[in-house]
């Protein structure tokens, strides 16, 4: 269900964005604003900034911004109606009910009674493991040296020998058969009824990123096999659309996150202040867990066991990763095997060390190509290079790949053409195509550099007619909504406009009018453009008339450059040309007082 207007506009305007950042993220007034360190990117200088009279935040640094909902849809990464309710609760607003269908009501309340059931069982298995019949699962985690705060924060609990204690628990709780089955709890079997999912084992509760329980995990206390038990698939659980650890994980602010194969090793890591460590799920990393990382930071490390198998994992993941558009490194945890052996013999401050030395994921990949030849022997050092070169083929980013061309000649001591032309004929073996960069010539500028010029005088005009309306009656003489020939900035343009001439610009609205969190983003970065207001009046006129000459020059060239155009449109473009030549002569007088 999509809220109407009247009512998101009212829970924004009931939120001050001042309190509900200032409520996350560490503020400091500086002027008319406040600014802290972005919660979305690492950063030592604060280039987070907040505007109260604006409505609006956005930084410097990494360029999200946005309005009070889009931060609250960024920082707890939820929906735009899960975000609305949260402000909308807040602010003691009522929203209008959502209108289900009779299967998706039942659907609803069936998801809402599993998460319930799960929440149910994690306080239960909490409370076991602390008994007196959870001593097993205990000393085995003090043996792994986890502090009682760490056992805490994961929820870590324990399953008893007993077959069928939970699903007893749970049903005197008022859960139906049905509910713990389908929340993966328990089986039924024909001779003994409802046998529990889970016996004798240390329990890891699995969490979505709004920290609801939504699955288990469960290491075994004997020999028995296996010796991890994951929950099944469910309606809340998808194993592929969730890593453990995220929920503490994506509020690191470390700008990175450093994958790790087990619950253990993300346990450990985040007790020694990595709190950037996650695990996929039982199974082997995904795509979409990919995609989910990417949303808070494109930089990622692999701490994957340093065996054989450890090795084929990193190397299955840096390709994903890779295709992901992600940047990922290896860290290198050798003589040890895992992240958790590594710090509880070597210590964080190693761990930090090798953090900042991980290799490169290229690199590492080369370097484990490596032992499938001699590279002593001519024949097997050819047949590597033709290797390596086959794995330069593959990158699309012509400076990408220009650059490790260089780094693998340099490394294996080849001249760069002889790298180069082995990369362009195994392109051609392999039926692809290697495009040289196509470097722009000196003093050409290039299509990128011009479409920036003319967005930075867009929002210049906007910014400072929302700052100083009353310049709008020159502007509008000159320009219209059309002449800004960007979508995202045509519509705000539109609403700025439209709200000088009925009195009221508020630039904090017109963020929600866009879902997309990328727009969203644009439309803030419009109203925080930094402007150096010029205090001599005649200059101030002389810089509005270059931006609106600017903005109406570029409008006529985009459409004189159109194909096919109508005799109107003809006609049009050599008016505007006249009224160009026009605008060019005339100079902007201010009123008093600017």
């Amino acid at each position: 269900m999509k809220y109407p207007e009247e009512i998101v506009e009212e829970v924004r305007l009931r939120n001050d964005i001042v309190d509900v950042v200032g409520s996350r993220v560490k503020l400091q007034r500086k002027g008319s604003s406040y600014f802290g360190l972005c919660p979305f990117h690492s950063e030592k200088s604060p280039s987070f900034s907040v505007s109260p009279s604006k409505q609006i935040f956005y930084c410097f640094g990494c360029g999200a911004g946005g309005n009070v909902i889009s931060f609250v849809m960024k920082y707890e990464n939820y929906t735009f109606q899960e975000a609305v309710k949260l402000l909308a609760d807040r602010a003691g607003i009522k929203l209008p009910e959502v209108e289900y269908s009779k299967e998706q009501k039942e659907k609803e309340a069936k998801r809402t009674k599993i998460l319930e059931a799960n929440l149910e069982a994690a306080k239960y298995f909490y409370y076991q493991l602390r008994g007196k019949n959870g001593e097993a699962g205990l000393n085995y985690l003090k043996s792994r040296a986890l502090t009682e705060e760490t056992m805490n924060k994961f929820g870590l609990g324990f399953s008893l020998m007993t077959p069928n204690d939970l699903s007893l628990y749970l049903k005197s709780k008022g859960f139906t058969d049905e509910i713990i089955r389908e929340a993966g709890l328990a089986t039924f079997d024909e001779k003994y009824g409802m046998q529990d999912k889970f016996w004798n084992r240390v329990m890891y509760p699995i969490q979505d990123i709004n920290h609801r329980v939504i699955a288990f995990g469960g290491r075994v206390m004997s020999d028995a096999k296996p010796k991890y038990l994951n929950s099944p698939e469910t309606m809340v659980f998808d194993k592929g659309r969730n890593l453990y650890g995220l929920n503490f994980a994506r509020t690191s602010r470390k700008n990175r996150f450093i994958i790790c194969e087990g619950y253990m090793d993300v346990i450990a890591m985040h007790q020694a202040g990595f709190t950037e460590a996650v695990a996929s799920l039982g199974t082997a990393f995904t795509s979409g867990q990919a995609q989910i990382l990417k949303r808070y930071s494109e930089n990622i490390y692999l701490a994957y066991d340093s065996d054989g198998a450890g090795i084929t994992a990193a190397l299955r993941n840096i390709k994903i990763l890779r295709d992901a558009g992600m940047v990922c490194k290896v860290i290198n945890m050798q003589p040890y095997k895992d992240p958790d052996e590594f710090i509880k013999n070597l210590g964080a401050d190693e761990y930090q060390k090798r953090i900042d030395n991980a290799e490169n994921s290229f690199f590492f990949e080369v370097r484990m190509l490596e032992r499938d030849y001699d590279l002593k022997d001519p024949d097997g050092r050819t047949r590597f290079i033709r290797e390596v070169a086959a794995k330069l083929v593959g990158f699309e980013d012509e400076i990408e790949r220009e650059n490790y061309i260089r780094a693998m000649a340099e490394r294996y001591e080849l001249s760069y053409d002889t790298m180069k032309k082995q990369v362009v004929a195994m392109a051609a073996q392999n039926g692809g195509e290697y495009k040289p960069i196509e470097r722009p010539k000196s003093g050409i500028t290039s299509r990128d550099q011009k479409e920036d010029a003319i967005f930075t005088s867009f929002r210049l005009l906007l910014t400072w007619l929302c700052e100083e309306p009353g310049i709008y009656k020159i502007v509008k003489e000159y320009i219209s909504v059309d002449d800004f020939t960007d979508p995202v900035y045509k519509e705000v343009a539109g609403w700025v406009f439209s709200d000088i001439e009925s009195g009221n610009v508020n630039p904090g609205a017109y963020v929600s009018r866009f879902e997309e969190e990328d727009k969203q983003a644009v439309c803030a970065a419009i109203f925080n453009t930094k402007f150096e207001w010029i205090d001599n009046k005649s200059e101030k006129e002389q810089a509005l008339h270059d931006i609106v000459y600017k903005i109406r020059r570029h409008s006529l060239d985009e459409l004189a450059k159109k194909p096919d155009q109508s005799i109107e449109e003809i006609m049009k473009v050599i008016a505007g040309k006249k009224d160009l030549e026009e605008l060019a002569k005339t100079t902007f007088k201010l009123e008093e007082g600017y």
